[in-house]
């Protein structure tokens, strides 16, 4: 949290306890819409409406501190960046998510930046397709 402190003092941005509590129900949900943090706020504090989440979830993106990723065609997804960079599967059947590291697709963003000079930002990568467990099912 000390870290968050210092990025806000140094963008010239408060540390208020709004922005406390919204980056403390990010980090504990892992992946979260923005009417889930705000129900996971509520649980502290009723004095955050759903416009202050939104707000904060963009300047803590703006700092860097949580990435949103499209996990379905609800709401944007957002996650702490304070673990792993990972892009997610999600099952079109079940609606299983999983997280995967990054690291699966250091061939494929090696190869975009020699091949195309691009650096691409796998934190908001989504891959839609069917589990294993669906698979089997299905068999």
């Amino acid at each position: 949290m000390s870290d968050f402190a210092e990025r806000l003092r140094s963008s010239g941005k408060r540390l208020t306890p709004q922005r406390e509590l919204i980056l403390r129900a990010v980090d504990s949900l892992g992946h979260a819409t923005p009417d889930e943090v705000l129900t996971e706020v509520r649980k502290q504090s009723s004095a955050v409406n759903i416009s202050t989440v939104y707000r904060t979830l963009e300047v803590l993106e703006e700092l860097g501190l949580v990435k949103h990723a499209h996990l379905s065609d609800r709401a944007p997804t957002y996650h702490s960046v304070g673990g792993h960079e990972h892009f997610h599967l999600v099952c079109r059947n079940c609606h299983r998510v999983i997280s995967v590291d990054a690291g699966v697709l250091d061939p494929l963003l090696e190869r975009l930046r020699t091949d195309e000079g691009f650096t691409a930002d796998v934190g908001h990568l989504t891959v839609f397709g069917r589990c294993d467990q669906c698979e089997e099912i299905d068999a």
